[in-house]
């Protein structure tokens, strides 16, 4: 599934299949967790798989008795380490570094499970401390997210979105646009001078190196051609040489038999 069709299709999803979700699925789903960027490339994000029923309904009670979670074959609790952040940014690290860690970790995780064909769900409204209890994580992380994955059970509609000129503002904050036809043709008319510069130069280049490509190419060409009449050269004076030296040795021997026949 291309990227684009997986953000359109992504829904949260809350009601799941009775059907189990393959393993390697599930790691992919992980994989991609992991390949999400971090600040200062900490990757201070651990992910706690859980498929225990008892378990999962026990993180269903934290997160303020959301009971359809328990319908979802597989929990993936993403926590932070508070500590490794801090150490590096303090403060701002740990309030606000871990966050977006574990965020972006989070959307690469719904997108993977989207392209697999699953269902998945980010919730995020649950009691800390209980859901600590229920799978052990200690003082020195934090649980961030709780990602749901199955097989969805139902197709939710697209959610409604504000449009994108109310979402978006050029160059300074709250500069609005009555469109977003007018914003992508401002945009474009302040870099369309650039963008056909830029290709005009990447042409001229690539004609140059073209030239000397071609230049170069014919002058080896040139080469082998004058190596090979060289050769040809070489070898006709080699066998003039031979020819010239066979008919001098014929004439001595003539010679001799003309001697004897005298004497």
């Amino acid at each position: 599934m291309d990227l684009f069709e997986a953000i359109e299709k992504r829904r949260s999803i809350r009601k799941y299949m009775d059907v189990p979700v393959e393993w390697d699925k599930i790691v992919n789903i992980l994989k991609a967790g992991r390949s999400a960027p971090s600040a200062g490339n900490l990757q201070n994000w651990r992910f706690i798989v859980v498929a225990n029923k008892q378990r999962r309904r026990q993180l269903a009670e934290a997160s303020l008795q959301q009971y359809w979670m328990e319908s979802a074959p597989v929990h993936i609790v993403v926590c932070s380490m508070t500590k490794k952040s801090s150490q590096f940014y303090g403060m701002r690290g740990e309030r606000l570094y871990d966050i977006q860690n574990c965020a972006g970790a989070v959307e690469n995780m719904l997108l993977a499970a989207t392209s697999q064909g699953l269902g998945s769900c980010w919730v995020g409204a649950f009691d800390e401390n209980e859901v600590n209890d229920i799978i052990n994580i200690p003082p020195s992380a934090r649980a961030q997210a709780i990602v749901t994955v199955g097989y969805p059970d139902e197709v939710p509609p697209r959610p409604a979105q504000y449009s994108m000129f109310t979402t978006i503002s050029i160059e300074t904050f709250g500069w609005r646009i009555a469109s977003e036809s007018q914003a992508l043709r401002l945009y474009g008319l302040a870099n369309r001078e650039k963008i056909e510069k830029i290709k005009s130069m990447f042409e001229e280049i690539t004609g140059k190196i073209k030239h000397h490509v071609n230049k170069a190419i014919s002058k080896k060409d040139e080469n082998k051609e004058k190596e090979a009449l060289d050769e040809e050269h070489k070898d006709l004076e080699e066998k003039h040489g031979k020819e010239k030296l066979e008919k001098t040795d014929l004439q001595r021997h003539k010679d001799d038999l003309l001697d004897r026949i005298n004497i």
